[in-house]
């Protein structure tokens, strides 16, 4: 994603590809794993907790909840820091080597605050959860954000 800025503001993005083509499939993500590494684990878990949320409000549409207000209600209680961090110790014990070191890079970075309905132990982890989770995506791993949610939601 590159783009320029104008008089201060934020840059419009523009979509392109590693290779400098306008990408075509922002669905299907695949960085190398140089670009990975220079991504700030608080920036992987930044684009995590989009993914997270996401795959929760599909799972949410998919098992039937149909409205607006059901689907805000439920999703917050899947996405909220005790309720992820709670997700990460059930999948800890199943996550590779690699990606268990990606888990401590977000659970063990600088975050500035707390929220107020969260332990710093349950945001930490919850954090580390994000951050695997804008990982794999990036890395074009959906069929192991596939599996990582069927086991969280029992799909």
């Amino acid at each position: 994603m590159t783009g320029s800025g104008q008089g201060g503001l934020l840059a419009r993005p523009v979509f392109v590809s590693g290779t400098g083509d306008k990408m075509t499939d922002c669905f299907h993500m695949k960085l190398s794993a140089e670009q990975l590494q220079g991504i700030s684990s608080l920036t992987l878990a930044h684009v995590g907790d989009a993914v997270y949320e996401l795959l929760v409000r599909a799972e949410l549409c998919r098992s039937g909840i149909a409205t607006a207000e059901q689907m805000h209600r439920t999703t917050v209680s899947y996405v909220s820091a005790p309720a992820q961090a709670a997700a990460a110790e059930r999948i800890r014990g199943l996550l590779t080597e690699e990606e268990s070191t990606v888990f401590r890079r977000g659970r063990n970075a600088h975050v500035s605050s707390v929220p107020k309905g969260a332990t710093t132990a349950e945001y930490h982890a919850a954090t580390g959860l994000e951050t695997l989770f804008g990982w794999l995506y990036l890395s074009g791993r959906t069929e192991r954000l596939t599996e990582l949610c069927s086991m969280l939601f029992g799909g």
